[in-house]
């Protein structure tokens, strides 16, 4: 998404025209013959000089254009002025705030992290210590959202905040005074040695910094004796395309075609190949893909499968196969265009079906998967025969619907339960994690990594006997036979959070993983020596 000039199209022509209009037009001559922008200049003015009511032009403008794209594709987008700082922090690698992690309990702002080096860690905020107030107005039992606690947290950098905190060990509320600085929005959730010479890292999201998150996040672990990686993209909705051509040209041989993009003019019309230099040209990879990665996550997967380079393991991919470029127009909104399709190297263009209009059924094409049984059985991915297409060395590939994976992992919901349903939905999970935190945090905090903190965890039986009875407290009654069946990911969860809570993100995924089914799988085809490339037809879809 480069922020050149785009080359003037029909909405963005209409978009215009309407403000242009709205303070340039002129009225209708019965006379002329009039070209179809000037027909809506001319609608719009006539609607603001002589409709029986007053109407905000602006409003009416800012309704219009959004429903004008949707007629296009599923992924042009117009961004209010008011959205684009946030829209635009998520993926620029900062935003400038106090530096902590938060979550909603029982209406209270409750600190999970400090971020090192942040505002927050400078004054001395604690995790487990309760917001309360914010500039002296209370905000505890105000049923905030977690967008409303980011704006009222959020601000200009240099500007000042006042924050009223509930602390255990304190009697009285304690007052801090924060100055807001930048605070880098990390890519990398975690990145460390999973076995014995297999690193793990987790990518959430392709930023401006994501590459850069990635290369030193690889060569730590290369540093700790990885010779071959695990590559979660599992859940990760893309960004920009840059990152992920840049990744993916740590892995290929010199003038491996990487992605390239069709568009209406040359200039949207390009071939990206590697250039060799890569660090990991040697290393075995595995990728982990699921119905949630998209876009850029696609395009450095389709680059690993299409060179046979390494392994795709988990579930078909979403299937987004457009790129976008956006623009900010003069109010300082943004337009977000499709300006071309991209293709991995087999030629295959990846972006599913989809009718303009009808966004939700697009939306709902997910849930159909789920439906037909694809999320469970391999046989019930729909393949498009009739774009089949060949990788480097000869294995079959589809295109018209996102990445199939080499190694199909399915689903697992044989440890899920409507007990288990019932507490996920309550949030209860994450909740005692943190209430457990928050009444052990002495303890824990002496922990020196995950399996230490594990070490001064009760044994599983004891943590899941005080979770049933903090759910009963909570108005879930026990029911004893599906808690039986859905123990082990009951534990697993609360064991992941309370990690998460004590020592951040990566120690939460140290644990996680231990009973991920697609992880798993990942190190076993990586220990068995499958993901050996140039992986070969014998070897593909399992």
């Amino acid at each position: 998404m480069k922020r050149n000039k785009l080359i003037i199209w029909i909405p963005l022509l209409i978009a215009v025209t309407f403000i242009a209009g709205l303070y340039f037009g002129s009225g209708i001559s019965n006379s002329q013959k009039i070209s179809e922008n000037d027909k809506f200049n001319s609608i719009l003015n006539l609607i603001n000089n002589e409709y029986v009511d007053h109407v905000n032009m602006d409003s009416l403008i800012e309704e219009t254009i959004p429903e004008l794209l949707s007629h296009l594709d599923p992924h042009s987008t117009y961004i209010p002025a008011k959205d684009l700082k946030a829209v635009n922090d998520e993926l620029d690698g900062s935003f400038s705030g106090i530096g902590i992690s938060f979550m909603l309990n029982n209406d209270t702002i409750s600190i999970i992290e400090v971020l090192s080096g942040g505002p927050s860690e400078k004054v001395g905020l604690m995790p487990g210590d309760r917001i309360v107030s914010v500039d002296d107005s209370i905000v505890a039992g105000k049923n905030f959202t977690n967008e409303k606690v980011l704006s009222i947290l959020r601000g200009e950098k240099g500007s000042q905040v006042k924050l009223g905190i509930k602390r255990n060990t304190a009697k009285e509320t304690l007052h801090f005074d924060l100055i807001r600085d930048d605070i880098p929005v990390t890519s990398v959730d975690a990145a460390y040695i999973i076995a014995p010479e297999i690193g793990y890292i987790k990518v959430n999201k392709f930023g401006r910094t994501t590459y850069n998150e990635f290369l030193t996040s690889m060569t730590q672990l290369r540093n700790e004796g990885a010779k071959k990686y695990i590559l979660d993209l599992r859940g990760n909705g893309g960004g920009f395309m840059e990152m992920a051509i840049l990744m993916a040209n740590e892995f290929l041989s010199d003038n491996d075609i990487i992605v390239f993009t069709k568009g209406r003019t040359k200039r949207e019309s390009i071939s990206t190949v590697s250039d060799g230099n890569g660090s990991f040209l040697d290393s075995e990879v595995v990728v982990l893909i699921d119905e949630y990665s998209a876009s850029a996550s696609e395009i450095l997967a389709g680059a690993i499968q299409d060179n046979d380079r390494g392994l795709i393991i988990g579930r078909r991919s979403f299937g987004k196969g457009l790129v976008q470029r956006q623009t900010e127009l003069p109010d300082s909104s943004a337009l977000r265009l499709t300006v071309s399709r991209y293709h991995t190297p087999s030629g295959r263009c990846i972006q599913k079906e989809y009718t303009p209009g009808k966004t939700d059924d697009y939306g709902y094409e997910i849930i159909n998967r789920y439906n037909h049984g694809e999320a469970f059985n391999a046989d019930s991915i729909k393949l498009n025969k009739s774009l089949e297409f060949t990788t480097a060395h000869g294995r079959k590939v589809y295109g018209g619907g996102g990445i199939m994976p080499d190694v199909f992992v399915p689903n697992d919901t044989s440890k899920i339960t409507n007990y288990y349903i019932k507490i996920a939905n309550a949030g209860l999970l994450q909740k005692f994690a943190f209430d457990y935190c928050d009444s052990n945090r002495n303890k824990l905090n002496e922990s020196e990594d995950a399996n230490d903190l594990l070490n001064r965890l009760p044994d599983d039986e004891s943590l899941l006997q005080s979770f049933v009875k903090y759910a009963t407290q909570n108005g879930i009654p026990a029911r004893w036979y599906y808690i039986n069946i859905s123990s082990p990911l009951i534990v697993n969860q609360l064991k992941s959070l309370i990690a998460r809570d004590i020592l951040g993100s990566q120690s939460f995924y140290h644990i996680y993983n231990t009973q991920d089914n697609c992880v798993q799988k990942a190190i076993s085809e990586l220990q068995k020596g499958n993901a050996k490339f140039p992986i070969m037809p014998k070897d593909s879809i399992k």
